[in-house]
């Protein structure tokens, strides 16, 4: 009887000891979490991101900085083409930076509180706490969340985001369509949290002039084949050259379309002292854009609105009803979409058929 009872202790002891080491649920997860962002002062975080937007896969690099309480730097590295553009927020305001063109985009906003990003810990760790329909699930070593996404890419349903057991650090994320095919992938190699930044790690100067870029990168050269427009214009593809008649770049044509748009025309133009390219559309929808490589200098202080674009950030101006103007940079090149009636779900999926297109 004694034995009997000495061993039914030792059962009661394994299982209450179980019991407080066992798998956590969702709720309790979620009250972890909380805690978590409760008490972020700071983090640095590195990995991958493809995207699936277009005919081909991207891959970026993304580096993270965040210290408390709103100061950001996400830095986006096109691999292929090894193209960096920054997103910097401070007590100045919101910069886009694009150091290798010398060109500055600076706006008030309340980015990204406004606007959730991918690769940010504190949107994935709002959209599972927000999420009263989520699903759990758990592997060996993570958390698993899926929940839906709430990005202003209206192409985005839903996201599975994984969690490391030990810290709750961002290990990987799903971004799928609304067909469940994974439109945005993002894999972090190395995340700390409590991360020591220098004084001016989030300086804007310092941001522009730490990049050491030996030259400026093209899109293609151009060739000599004209090109015949859908209204029967003929225009020579004659890339932009600067002063002293050595840069050039191709024209990147959309590899998106809206249905019932039509190319109508493709003409070279004038911006400034810069030739640009300029591609109209009309149809169900009436838009152009604007293809260029600005070779001086430029920033350009405006009163608009971020505009996720995946593979970097883009800036829209003018009124919500009326002519707007999307612009972003990609590969050197800086586009501008402008249209009265185009809406912003269909900007972006023109903007994003964009990156990974060879000027022609």
């Amino acid at each position: 009887m004694r034995r009997v009872t000495w061993v039914l202790a030792i059962v009661i002891s394994v299982a209450l000891i179980a019991a407080g080491c066992g798998t956590k649920n969702a709720e309790q997860v979620v009250k972890d979490l909380d805690h978590v962002i409760g008490k972020l002062n700071s983090y640095q975080g590195a990995g991958k991101m493809t995207l699936q937007t277009g005919q081909q896969a991207q891959q970026y690099d993304v580096e993270v900085w965040y210290q408390n309480p709103h100061y950001y730097r996400i830095a986006l590295t096109n691999e292929a083409k090894d193209v960096t553009q920054i997103v910097l927020r401070n007590d100045e305001g919101v910069f886009v930076l694009t150091p290798h063109l010398n060109k500055m985009f600076r706006f008030q906003s309340d980015w990204p509180e406004n606007s959730g990003q991918v690769y940010l810990y504190q949107s994935l760790v709002q959209s599972i706490v927000m999420d009263n329909e989520r699903h759990f699930t758990e592997e060996k070593d993570a958390y698993v969340f899926d929940v839906v996404a709430n990005y202003q890419n209206g192409l985005l349903a839903r996201q599975k985001i994984w969690l490391s057991k030990k810290d709750y650090a961002p290990r990987q994320v799903q971004v799928s369509d609304e067909n469940n095919n994974v439109m945005v992938k993002v894999s972090f190699d190395q995340f700390e949290f409590g991360k020591k930044f220098e004084k001016d790690s989030f300086d804007m100067q310092r941001n522009m002039t730490s990049w050491n870029i030996q030259s400026l990168p093209t899109s293609g050269t151009v060739g000599d084949t004209a090109k015949q427009g859908a209204a029967g214009t003929t225009v020579q593809k004659t890339g932009t050259t600067d002063k002293a008649g050595a840069l050039t770049f191709g024209i990147l044509e959309p590899d998106y379309i809206p249905q019932g748009v039509k190319l109508q025309d493709l003409k070279e133009v004038k911006l400034g002292e810069d030739k640009a390219i300029l591609l109209r559309y009309s149809g169900t929808y009436n838009y152009t854009l604007t293809e260029s490589m600005p070779q001086t200098k430029t920033v350009t202080s405006l009163t608009g609105d971020i505009l996720d674009l995946g593979y970097t950030l883009g800036i829209v101006t003018g009124e919500s009803k009326g002519l707007r103007t999307l612009t972003w940079t990609y590969d050197g090149v800086e586009f501008r979409l402008s249209t009265g009636d185009l809406p912003e779900t269909e900007m972006i999926r023109v903007a994003q058929s964009v990156q990974g297109q060879v000027g022609k």
